[in-house]
């Protein structure tokens, strides 16, 4: 079958187009047909070897965490699904044709959910719904997301603010209205952000780094304290100052609610995850270079058939 992937660790162009074996599934797993994969951080961080001391990819490797697509063959145990099934969720290999998951992560698609949107929608959804889950936020609180316009922090914001949390959100001011209408009071991110923050709230309950800009030192005193600040995007700059650096894990993978919670608001008309662009499979490099310089709203996905 088709895919992309790369064979050695470098640039955007070490993606290439690969004919690898199509996959069988084994106990509790599903085969899917992918229609949409999503783009993530991790994806170009395994590419360039940034990942190398804790994470080695076996040679060639085919990336992609999340997709939406059909289920195609089952494994034994695969719980409720059958071949034909409509699904989203994180996936073994998503930059491919087709490529397995466990059935247990999977959740079925509304049948109006748009391909693109459930393609990028299971990584931001779970590490939204685990952060936040982590930071205990609850309602009267005041969050401060940082990195809030991109895929992980719009989910963040939609998540809080439906629960009755105060959000303030950084980004460019480009994405300030675009902040405004998920209901986040924005603020522009770069030096001075602390101050700019304290304008509108003199101190915050929760901080969510969503964007590794430097921000843990003043986020800490923000919040008074390390406690309940977490970031997903600098694990460097959290270590000297006790704050929690978290990544998804088999011990606190929260696919299923976290997705789960993005549908339940699909449903009630309020979900926003703006699709950033949608390229063909075979553009995988493209994806990278847009993914590896930023500033971008929502998700990058691939669109594979």
């Amino acid at each position: 079958m088709f895919a992309m992937g790369f064979s050695e660790y470098g640039g955007p162009e070490v993606l290439r187009p690969l004919d690898v074996e199509v996959p069988a599934p084994a106990a509790g797993e599903v085969r899917v047909r992918v229609r949409c994969a999503g783009v993530n951080p991790l994806d170009w961080k395994l590419r360039g070897g940034r990942m190398a001391a804790v994470r080695t990819p076996a040679f060639p490797y085919v990336p992609g965490l999340e997709a939406a697509g059909v289920v195609e063959s089952v494994g034994e145990d695969a719980g409720p699904w059958r071949v034909g099934d409509e699904v989203l969720g994180p996936v073994a290999a998503g930059y491919a044709v087709q490529t397995l998951a466990r059935a247990d992560r999977l959740v079925a698609k509304p049948p109006g959910l748009p391909w693109e949107l459930a393609g990028g929608l299971p990584v931001a959804a779970e590490t939204a719904y685990r952060t936040l889950t982590a930071l205990r936020v609850a309602k009267d609180d005041t969050l401060l997301v940082h990195g809030a316009a991109g895929g992980v922090g719009s989910l963040a914001v939609q998540f809080a603010v439906s629960a009755g949390v105060r959000v303030i959100g950084t980004a460019s001011p480009a994405n300030h209205d675009y902040l405004r209408s998920l209901g986040a009071e924005p603020v522009a991110y770069g030096e001075g952000v602390g101050a700019r923050v304290r304008e509108l709230a003199p101190d915050v309950d929760a901080v969510l780094d969503a964007a590794g800009r430097g921000v843990l030192p003043e986020s800490v005193d923000l919040a008074g304290g390390q406690d309940r600040v977490l970031t997903i995007a600098d694990a460097t700059g959290a270590q000297p100052l006790g704050v929690r650096f978290s990544r998804q894990s088999d011990g606190e993978d929260q696919h299923v609610p976290g997705i789960e919670r993005a549908l339940a608001l699909y449903r009630d008309g309020r979900l926003h995850l703006p699709v950033w662009r949608a390229l063909p499979l075979t553009e995988a490099p493209d994806a990278h270079r847009a993914s590896e310089a930023g500033h971008l709203r929502g998700k990058i996905v691939l669109v594979a058939d």
